[in-house]
């Protein structure tokens, strides 16, 4: 069964549509992977199923519309978006830009909990619990970024070239850290990737945009096994 299920999705900025027609589902509790070049849409997708920006087509989220409500609305819903760039707060201390993700909740003590419990998925962020978020590493901004959009309890999670700029060691850490939040919690993922081996390995079923449009899907495996996607992103 579909959480996420987009179909004809055409979304732009201004006047100008980058997404033209785009299909596309992630499954209950799996993980989808959005592959492509520089410029093929990716992230105008995520922003897109978030309502950041001009759409239309239909988004719906586990049965439920969702192309014309406003982006703390689908949040309230259960989408978090981890954007490209990690849009941490950066004179806040590394607790503070935890605290803010759990904002539309009201269970305290349930906060307290997940707050201890990304500590434990991320042991360097509790190391830095009290340290201004601007002065973390990298790889610490990203796993605090993941992490803040865990603080939500989101049941779908959008993530944004989570691997960009970061050391290999690091982003192997924070894909196994996902892969574990995903079979221990169920939480889905629509994985917006260009390292692209990384991206298959991970996700269940995989989607390749040109030029704003799907021109490659099927299961990762299917995906990674088409000639065309291997010279082009997984080089043999």
């Amino acid at each position: 069964m579909a959480l996420l299920d987009v179909a004809d999705l055409f979304a732009g900025y201004s006047a100008e549509n980058v997404l033209r027609g785009v299909s596309f589902s992630v499954e209950q509790g799996g993980i989808t992977a959005i592959l492509g070049a520089n410029g093929a849409g990716k992230t105008t997708l995520l922003r897109a199923v978030s309502g950041m920006l001009r759409r239309r087509g239909s988004i719906r989220f586990d049965g439920q519309p969702i192309e014309r409500i406003a982006t703390e609305d689908i949040a309230r819903l259960g989408v978090a978006h981890v954007p490209d760039g990690r849009g941490t707060f950066l004179d806040l201390t590394t607790e503070e830009n935890l605290r803010i993700g759990a904002y539309t909740r009201k269970d305290r003590r349930a906060v307290a909990q997940d707050l201890e419990r990304m500590f434990t998925y991320f042991p360097r962020l509790k190391e830095r619990r009290h340290q201004q978020a601007g002065t973390l590493s990298g790889g610490e901004q990203q796993m605090l970024a993941v992490s803040r959009a865990l603080m939500l309890r989101p049941r779908l999670l959008l993530l944004d070239e989570p691997s960009f700029g970061l050391a290999p060691l690091v982003v192997q850490d924070i894909f196994r850290i996902m892969r574990g939040i995903n079979a221990d919690e169920g939480v889905s993922v629509l994985l917006v990737e260009q390292n692209a081996a990384l991206a298959l390995e991970l996700a269940d079923r995989a989607y390749v945009l040109e030029t704003g449009q799907v021109v490659i899907s099927g299961s990762a495996a299917e995906v990674g096994s088409n000639e065309s996607v291997r010279r082009a992103y997984l080089g043999f």
